[in-house]
């Protein structure tokens, strides 16, 4: 790509490069400049991309280009355009992705997926959309009931399609899909372009272009890969270790139990931590990944329903504390950082029993890790996740609604780091510890029961930890948890405010797509 490549250059109306520029975005990535010629003159487009490499934007721009630019005008239970995504934060991250760029166009966007209940589904489409997101299983009950129909769609687009054929979405699609009418555009973006995929494109597109911008294993040269093996009564004291460090860091489990029980116990070790699964509620998965994008929760711990198409900022440390069942989950996992030219560091932790099946992991996957043996005292734990351990109150746990609220009165140690701090997707060492934890030593399970005065590491002694339940920990933001005078802890909440300028925003911030 040409470094004088531009999205003006390629097509892209000033209407959405005036958004685009201010969100900071001025460079097309590869498969944007790549596909953007062809989908903006409305020709059938396959595209391939490794996650993060751009792809939303890249459907996102024609679509809304060529629905601005069409005669026809929004009709009641007739959407113009389609996109389909396999999992619900996805189709979420696409339909904020868009509102600022349809907003000046005159576009509206409408969200489908279950979970929820129908009814705004339902009077949304009944008033008129332009663009539909959905995923697939909703869309089809909706389809039967009569609540839209496909005869408008103008525009039709699969997203993460390969994740569809994983997940068996592939024949609820191709009936959706043969509703809507041949003369319409399609557009298929995926990592990797499996058999189903190709039945999908056989079917669909009509002498589609093609166009690779790079393959699931290309390596990226800002991602790092270690394995780290452990005893498995040592999985857990490594895991505390890192996960206290500065910054944002998802952690993979291969179940839905096993999330559940880590997020549990990272949280009884005074980690700020999140769960992702399929057993939530869909308002305890809106409201965790708001307060992980938010910088509530410093830790993710997500089954692999995370491991696609999810787009955090800063995200610099991945540990996969299950090692997936096959190299493509690998792929995915670790591709949630060194998003977008970011540095990141990629984490496994193998138990013996393990060593075999990791090996035919990491062979496959293409990729070469450096294995360690260690345990929660290695210097290597701080070399990859630099900076002072500081640990909060817990959070507590509600059923079938994730991580609820911090639990108030009992004091712990004070503890504040406001030096390294992991920013844009790096680490980076500044300033000093400025509350100090005081107290007695962490117990083994990385947990320091102690309260009220004791040794520190300079500032004040005894007290509770307070941290915004917005800010992000960041270098650029003071990003200090500082440690006060005696007292109750602050109280956290992962579904109302989230301060900071630097807070996230799913209905207003572009991000890097």
């Amino acid at each position: 790509m040409s470094s004088d490549t531009t999205f003006a250059s390629l097509g892209v109306p000033a209407s959405l490069t005036t958004v685009l520029a201010a969100a900071g975005i001025t460079i097309p990535t590869p498969i944007q400049a790549a596909t953007l010629p062809d989908s903006l003159a409305g020709r059938d487009v396959l595209g391939r991309g490794r996650t993060g490499s751009g792809k939303t934007y890249g459907f996102l721009l024609p679509m809304l280009t060529r629905l601005a630019a069409s005669k026809t005008t929004r009709q009641s239970r007739k959407p113009r355009a389609l996109i389909m995504a396999p999992t619900r934060e996805l189709v979420n991250q696409i339909a904020a992705a868009m509102t600022p760029l349809a907003k000046p166009l005159g576009i509206n966007s409408l969200t489908i997926f279950g979970g929820v209940g129908q009814n705004p589904q339902v009077s949304g489409l009944r008033s008129g959309v332009d663009v539909v997101v959905a995923c697939p299983g909703r869309l089809e009950d909706l389809l039967g009931q009569g609540a839209l129909t496909l005869d408008a769609i103008e525009i039709t687009i699969l997203d993460e399609a390969d994740h569809m054929a994983d997940l068996g979405f592939l024949p609820v699609v191709r009936r959706i899909m043969d509703r809507t009418p041949r003369t319409g555009q399609r557009m298929l973006f995926s990592a990797t372009l499996d058999a189903g995929v190709d039945v999908i494109v056989k079917r669909f597109l009509t002498n589609p272009v093609t166009h690779s911008a790079d393959s699931a294993q290309s390596p990226i040269s800002t991602m790092s890969h270690h394995v780290f093996h452990v005893r498995h009564e040592g999985r857990l004291p490594v895991l505390v270790d890192l996960t206290s460090a500065p910054g944002r860091t998802m952690v993979f489990t291969r179940t839905k139990h096993g999330a559940k029980k880590l997020s549990k116990q990272l949280n009884a070790s005074g980690i700020p931590t999140v769960e992702l699964h399929g057993n939530l509620s869909q308002n305890a998965r809106t409201r965790n990944m708001d307060a992980f994008h938010a910088g509530a929760a410093s830790t993710l711990v997500a089954t692999d329903i995370a491991a696609r198409g999810i787009h955090v900022d800063d995200v610099a440390l991945v540990i996969h504390a299950d090692p997936p069942v096959e190299h493509k989950a690998y792929l995915h996992r670790s591709g949630r950082t060194a998003r977008a030219g970011a540095e990141g560091i990629v984490i496994t932790l193998m138990t013996d029993d393990q060593v075999s099946d990791v090996r035919d992991l990491t062979r496959k996957a293409g990729i070469k890790a450096t294995t360690t043996r260690v345990d929660a005292a290695h210097p290597l734990l701080k070399q990859l996740a630099p900076g002072d351990r500081t640990f909060s109150e817990p959070l507590v746990l509600t059923p079938d609604e994730g991580n609820g609220s911090r639990r108030t009165g009992g004091g712990r140690p004070g503890g504040g780091r406001s030096g390294a701090a992991r920013s844009g997707g790096t680490r980076s060492n500044g300033g000093g510890a400025t509350g100090g934890r005081g107290g007695a030593p962490r117990n083994g399970s990385g947990r320091n029961t102690a309260s009220g005065a004791g040794s520190s590491r300079g500032g004040s002694a005894g007290g509770t930890t307070q941290r915004s339940s917005g800010a992000k920990r960041s270098s650029s933001q003071g990003g200090s948890r500082s440690g006060g005078q005696g007292g109750s802890s602050s109280v956290y909440s992962t579904s109302s405010s989230r301060g900071g300028a630097a807070a996230f925003s799913a209905g207003s911030s572009l991000g890097n797509r």
